[in-house]
């Protein structure tokens, strides 16, 4: 296997304590499919008004993501999470921010994570702010639809998107549970299409970002604005920014270094390269 180098980037980070923000192509190695990259099919996450609005759409998705939580739940970090992880415990990596909601970098052992849009393992209502987790949550649905797993399954391989939806068609009959505590509408704890993530954690990863010496992004074509922001607040304040991601991104013409490549050699390159720096007393 030939070896990868990116002298660039190794030097634009070497020495310098690094703020991290990721995004799905971050987890593509990890069988999680991307929503944008160079070999994405086309698709369209549903809204936040959609899942409010229409009983519909509502029953959709809860049917979808009975059965794509539990795919997502399996997956197993790769070796660009595990990297990041490694460059955390030598104190390069001071924090990192995340668009994904598949909880691979805390599984791979990161500790600084701010999940920028939620995860997919909790619920919360609507109406009274309940939340619950979402292997709680399978319990119930699993009870008010009997056999609906074992159908689904039973035609084979099922494509699972980044937010945990499963591509079903057969949803019609699908019975959705309500808030266990008050009756109302339930809802993943994953910020949806056309909702603001919460403002304090907001202030938290931007907070990282301005602590830090340098913004490394990973996997993200940075097309939607939530993860956009803190490139432009990195260059507005002089701080620089290193991308790496399969093609190309919104960032581009912000960035210092870009380099066209994977995440996990490119990652694994940094953690061998980059040495440790000494952690604040």
């Amino acid at each position: 296997m030939e070896a990868v180098e990116s002298p660039e980037l190794v030097a634009l980070l070497r020495g310098r304590r690094v703020a991290v923000l990721t995004g799905a192509g971050m987890s593509t190695d990890s069988g999680i499919p991307d929503y944008r990259g160079p070999d994405s099919p086309p698709s369209s996450p549903m809204t936040i008004r959609q899942f409010i609005s229409d009983p519909v759409f509502r029953q959709r998705y809860w049917a979808r993501n009975h059965v794509g939580w539990r795919h997502m739940d399996q997956k197993l970090p790769n070796a660009g999470h595990r990297a990041l992880a490694a460059l955390e415990r030598t104190g390069v990596v001071t924090g990192l921010i995340t668009q994904n909601v598949d909880l691979l970098h805390t599984k791979a052992g990161s500790q600084a994570v701010v999940d920028l849009h939620g995860t997919y393992a909790r619920v919360v209502c609507l109406d009274c702010g309940h939340t619950m987790s979402r292997a709680a949550l399978h319990d119930l649905l699993d009870a008010a639809n009997p056999g609906f797993l074992q159908r689904a399954e039973s035609v084979g391989a099922i494509a699972v998107a980044p937010d945990a939806d499963a591509m079903l068609d057969d949803t019609a009959q699908f019975s959705i549970i309500d808030c266990p505590a008050c009756g109302g509408m339930l809802k993943p704890d994953i910020v949806y299409f056309g909702e603001s993530v919460p403002k304090a954690r907001v202030e938290v990863a931007f907070s990282m970002v301005d602590s830090a010496d340098a913004l490394l992004v990973a996997g993200s074509s940075l097309t939607v604005y939530s993860g956009y922001r803190f490139v432009r607040h990195a260059v507005a304040r002089g701080i620089p920014v290193a991308i790496v991601n399969r093609g190309r991104t919104r960032g581009d013409n912000l960035a210092t270094v870009k380099v066209d490549n994977g995440c996990s050699p490119m990652l694994a390159l940094l953690a061998d390269e980059l040495p440790a720096l000494a952690t604040p007393a």
